[in-house]
């Protein structure tokens, strides 16, 4: 066998085993946690949510109360949205941040009059449902973002980044759990459900939100921002897999636990295996005439609407079935594109103010009361930028960058956003975390997705030059698996 062939298969199988050890040595941490916290309990007694500002406006009829607030909430994110762009800021933070000033944090602290009549606690269920159906199809559209296929094309190096972006907060946000589980669990959660959903909070990256701010800063097309996107798209796929599993241990036992991945495992290989050929010869189809009829539409949404119903009621929540049915339509089809083109400005401008501003009623600051919570707010900032940043520097760096770009792809993957907000309000919704540590991370996903894009600035330069070699032939040994 010639000296390069020899090198080249004992790179690959290098690569295999550092994997394996990473993979083995999360699981050995994770066991060593979960057998200390098993023994921990509650100390505190369950919190009161506190939903709306009140119901002095309870005479109004609830369709008319949902307008009003879908109005102000709209008029407020866009605002606010644009704000934050003007200091190179994503608009989707300032987004964010309108729901949390329309909540009780804010409005209804300063105006808790004029929040009870516009945001009265009678509407939360009604917003709830237009959130839902807001996360839902944003869902799809991130999973109609994803180019799966281009990720086969990665050499195993990247798989690596990715996963050790995702590995090292996890174990280190379940061993937080430790700490976190005596005063800021639920009342009913397990200490397995609660470390699992803790760690599971502290991988998440945003994809759409990492790709807007390359996008923004010029990045997009350069080495780093092609590298950071794969990772990202590598980490939601693998993130949305480790809260399936969250899901289905925190809402049944072990025994359920099992039905529930077996099932969720048969729905996956049932969407790749039979719905993705048809959707691919109807995609080609489409392609052919141009044009997504409205019965085509209606038959997608169907799609979506069938599959997301079939994983909510398999145990692993409606917003997986939205984002296989995204994952598995073809990225680069004239179906995906077009798709894209007539729901993705409603679904922003429109729904998605929605699901900010249900956020914003469950985020109440006021519950951090004292130096004790905002210090363990502090921390979990700090576990959670060390975890994500850390471990995808380190592992750029040994795999052949130099720290300023390894240190930039780090900063990049900690991005949260939007995808952090859905999985806490998941998590929230199963009773797995208290409103207070619900804050707290809120606060986190705000604080994380804030600090990118100046960190990335003070890293990379504003106009960034051709690539360093090293940068280079790093990235050129990642892709090709060398």
């Amino acid at each position: 066998m010639p000296r390069e062939a020899r090198t080249s298969e004992r790179a690959h199988w290098q690569v295999l085993v550092a994997y394996v050890g990473l993979l083995l040595t999360a699981a050995v941490f994770y066991l060593l946690i979960r057998a200390y916290g098993d023994s921990l309990s509650v100390s505190r007694q369950p919190y009161v949510m506190i939903v709306g500002a009140g119901s002095a406006a309870a005479h109004m009829s609830g369709f008319v109360q949902v307008l009003l607030a879908l109005a102000l909430v709209i008029a407020v994110a866009r605002a606010l949205g644009s704000l934050f762009r003007r200091f190179h800021q994503p608009a989707v933070v300032g987004e964010m941040v309108a729901g949390i000033v329309l909540g009780p944090s804010v409005l209804g602290h300063v105006a808790p009059a004029f929040a009870a009549q516009i945001l009265p606690q009678s509407i939360a269920p009604l917003l709830n449902v237009v959130s839902q159906f807001g996360v839902i199809l944003y869902m799809f559209l991130v999973g109609l973002e994803l180019d799966l296929g281009s990720l086969r094309h990665y050499g195993g190096s990247v798989l690596i980044i990715s996963h050790a972006s995702i590995v090292v907060p996890f174990v280190l946000g379940s061993g937080l759990a430790l700490f976190l589980y005596p005063d800021l669990a639920s009342g009913t959660a397990s200490f397995t459900s609660f470390s699992l959903f803790l760690g599971v909070s502290m991988s998440i990256t945003a994809f759409p939100v990492l790709a807007r701010i390359l996008t923004d800063c010029g990045m997009h097309k350069s080495n780093l921002g092609i590298l950071a996107i794969a990772c990202a798209a590598i980490d939601d796929v693998s993130a949305w897999c480790l809260l399936a599993v969250v899901v289905a241990v925190s809402q049944t036992r072990s025994g359920g636990a099992t039905l529930t991945l077996a099932l969720a495992a048969m729905y996956v290989i049932s969407m790749i295996v039979l719905v993705r050929p048809l959707v691919v010869r109807m995609s080609s189809w489409i392609g052919n005439k141009q044009r997504v009829s409205q019965t085509a539409l209606a038959f997608v949404l169907l799609t979506i609407l069938l599959s997301s119903l079939l994983t909510e009621t398999i145990g692993i929540h409606a917003i997986f079935g939205a984002f296989a049915v995204g994952a598995v339509i073809p990225h680069d089809s004239f179906l995906a594109r077009d798709l894209a083109a007539k729901l993705e400005d409603f679904v922003i401008v429109f729904l998605l103010p929605a699901f900010f501003a249900f956020t914003g009623l469950r985020t109440q600051v006021g519950l951090l009361n004292g130096g004790h919570e905002w210090l363990l707010c502090a921390l979990t900032i700090l576990i959670a930028s060390l975890g994500k940043f850390g471990g995808g520097a380190v592992a750029a760096k040994l795999n052949g960058f130099d720290w300023r770009h390894a240190s930039a792809l780090g900063v990049l993957l900690n991005t949260r956003g939007l995808m952090e907000l859905i999985v806490l309000n998941v998590g929230l919704e199963l009773n797995v975390i208290s409103p207070v540590l619900f804050t707290m991370l809120v606060i986190m996903a705000l604080v994380t997705t804030f600090l990118t894009t100046p960190i990335l600035h003070w890293i990379v330069p504003e106009h960034p030059m051709e690539p360093e070699t090293s940068m280079v032939a790093g990235l050129n040994n990642l892709l090709h698996g060398d």
